[in-house]
């Protein structure tokens, strides 16, 4: 048993295995004799495994509409998840939230994974944000329960213990933004547009974006955006530290993918529990005081000690080498 593994406290579900069909772009080169030259289409990504299928509780006559594909070769460790509702716009609704939640929670435990990228398959969408339709036939306290459990999911994102990262490559509005602020990092295409426009449908933002916006944009700029209810593109939002990376959209429409690909090949190769740890002293600590945050720092400095990636770690820097860390 590794050390990650020692470090999970979520229950397994049970997974079965089917194949995700989505727009997949290869690298150059080979896997097991599998030629990976760069094509589009409908296909099975030689690069991923079979999509972990993981809605135990849905009819299996029920639409696919998040997914998740495990990266194979040089990209092992990089897990997506996959979000597919064509029709909708990858709006927020109850089939939706109960998928993503599924597959978030198989995350919380699963030490093969390093990295996640959270990114879309529909053209111009990352995520449209409510489904206005569904929610207008909720009651009042159906809403009220609706909320607060898509609430509770940003905030599982938010607590995987493994990196995160969000590929905005279009519309990002209302819980769609939230669900990019609730990973740790965001790319985005230049011709995406992010904003948490409840204001103007009556409404705030429910799902944590009043508290994750000012933690990323400052508190000021977080109240103009939300009282006027104002898009951002993505040069902007770089500006304005609200992603990490952005880039000028290609032809296949999936540049802040491939930008979020590229920052999780560098995250890939360092020591995945140093990273884990790191992390949890990060969101732990920003929370708290200054001499709190260096006791959190502490403590997670000691669960990395006696692990054989850091004495791993120290061997290849001594005799000049890449490491090869295990999660151990």
């Amino acid at each position: 048993m590794t050390f990650l593994r020692r470090l999970s406290v979520w229950p397994c579900l049970r997974v079965r295995g089917q194949c995700i069909r989505s727009l997949a772009f290869a690298r150059a080169g080979t896997v097991s004799g599998v030629s990976l030259t760069r094509s589009k289409g409908e296909i099975c990504n030689p690069l991923c495994t079979h999509s972990r299928r993981l809605h135990t509780e849905s009819p299996s006559s029920e639409a696919i509409e998040v997914d998740m594909k495990k990266l194979e070769g040089e990209d092992q460790g990089i897990a997506e998840v996959v979000m597919c509702r064509q029709r909708a716009r990858n709006s927020l609704g109850k089939v939706f939230v109960r998928q993503m939640r599924e597959l978030v929670s198989t995350l919380h435990h699963d030490s093969a994974v390093r990295v996640v990228l959270f990114r879309s398959t529909v053209p111009g969408v990352f995520c449209a944000g409510a489904d206005l339709k569904e929610r207008a036939q909720m009651s009042n306290p159906e809403a009220e329960h609706f909320v607060h459990g898509l609430r509770s999911l940003m905030t599982e994102i938010a607590m995987l213990p493994m990196p995160t990262i969000a590929a905005v490559d279009g519309f990002a509005l209302g819980g769609g933004l939230e669900l990019a602020l609730a990973c740790d990092l965001r790319t985005a295409a230049f011709n995406a547009q992010m904003g948490l426009i409840e204001t103007t449908r009556g409404l705030l933002p429910g799902a944590g974006g009043s508290q994750r916006l000012p933690r990323a944009v400052g508190f000021a700029m977080a109240k103009e955006m939300i009282f006027t209810g104002q898009r951002l593109g993505g040069e902007r939002a770089l500006q304005l530290g609200l992603v990490n990376r952005a880039v000028e959209q290609n032809g296949d429409g999936d540049a802040a993918y491939r930008e979020a690909l590229s920052l999780a090949r560098d995250i890939l190769p360092q020591g995945p529990i140093a990273v884990r740890m790191a992390k949890e002293a990060m969101n732990r600590g920003i929370e708290v005081d200054i001499a709190s945050g260096m006791a959190i720092e502490g403590m997670c400095y000691a669960r990395v000690i006696p692990t054989r990636d850091r004495q791993e770690g120290m061997a290849a820097f001594i005799e000049k080498r890449a490491p090869r860390y295990t999660g151990e």
